[in-house]
């Protein structure tokens, strides 16, 4: 109650009351001093006294009642406003406030206002342009990446894999021919072959994950999140709880932001939030809606960042930032954390 007194409509009609009860008293002090140095005939004390009860019964009314409502007028315009920049804040630069033609310095700043969303989308889209040219630099700079790495895996495939075969292949061809005559000796040289060749597996796996692509590789977003689940499953027990909406409309410099982005907070969270459960929600509205949480141990944003320790939430938060979007997170200790990204369309 005490807070709703407090609000533009009543400081109108409080501003009113006094201005009426000033006005009067200034009208009662010339009457009075009219009747105390003048004395007119027709003036007198019982005249004043019933002219300013009238006059007090009759203006406190009429002028709560006008100030009520314009009071109510003037509070709308602000709440107007208060949506209209709560609006902007969630990053939908198309709107527009609707301004009613008062032609007072509030619709001054409503023009001002519009001109502001206009300009930020012109820098969205400014952004978006980067974004764009961004991602065709990383493509060269990708390929010029792929072919470096094919060369060191090459060399790698020489140097590691290439010689276990060979000696592989030498060890078998001599304990084929003492099997008979030296068969323990034939039994320790066919454990050392097996050793050798998990030892080989092991170093073929490890160079085949670094040729696994980590893009979208020329699939939709919600292929290559499905397809990076999948991997994921193989290495981890956690159950993930996915809710994405298909056929996404988006630029490719966009869909492999969101997917990088994706990407860095499950790493984050199988690296260090000791989590049984994620949930992955993406959906379209009137901008792309990322909701990424877990049921981990939860940390300290603020300590986090204060320590230095939050380089892949930098990463996520720059990526966002970057196509126009707005990126928030909230953890506690013992009670997980929630990741809510939103990129403008």
């Amino acid at each position: 109650m005490l807070k709703r007194l407090q609000s533009i409509r009543y400081q109108f009609i409080r501003m009113n009351l006094y201005m009426i009860y000033f006005s009067l008293l200034l009208i009662s002090l010339v009457l009075f001093f009219t009747y105390s140095v003048i004395q007119p005939e027709w003036l007198t004390i019982e005249g004043i006294f019933l002219f300013l009860g009238t006059m007090a019964l009759v203006m406190t009314p009429v002028g709560l009642l006008v100030m009520y409502k314009k009071g109510g007028e003037f509070k709308d315009r602000l709440h107007a406003y208060s949506i209209y920049i709560s609006t902007l804040s969630e990053g939908k630069y198309g709107a527009k406030l609707i301004l009613k033609d008062h032609n007072d310095e509030l619709d001054t700043l409503g023009t001002e206002l519009n001109d502001l969303a206009r300009k930020l989308k012109g820098q969205v889209k400014s952004l978006e342009r980067l974004a764009e040219e961004k991602s065709e630099f990383a493509k060269q700079a990708h390929m010029a990446a792929t072919i470096e790495e094919r060369q060191r895996l090459a060399r790698d495939l020489h140097d590691a894999v290439s010689q276990q075969l060979f000696a592989l292949t030498m060890m078998s061809e001599a304990t084929a021919k003492i099997i008979d005559q030296h068969p323990k000796q034939a039994k320790e040289q066919v454990e050392e072959i097996a050793s050798m060749s998990l030892q080989a597996q092991n170093e073929m796996r490890a160079l085949l994950l670094h040729l696994r692509p980590v893009h979208l590789s020329g699939e939709t977003l919600e292929e290559g999140i499905q397809r990076l689940i999948e991997e994921l499953k193989k290495r981890c027990h956690v159950e993930f709880h996915l809710d994405i909406e298909e056929s996404i409309d988006l630029s490719q410099a966009k869909e492999e932001h969101i997917f990088r982005m994706v990407q860095e907070a499950l790493s984050n969270i199988l690296r260090h939030a000791n989590a049984s459960n994620i949930v992955l929600r993406i959906k379209e509205k009137d901008n792309i809606y990322i909701y990424i949480s877990d049921d981990g141990e939860g940390f300290d944003v603020n300590q986090q960042l204060d320590r230095g320790a939050s380089y892949g939430l930098r990463t996520m938060k720059e990526r966002c930032e970057e196509i126009g979007g707005t990126f928030r997170i909230k953890s506690k200790q013992g009670e997980g954390t929630y990741l809510d990204m939103r990129i403008p369309k």
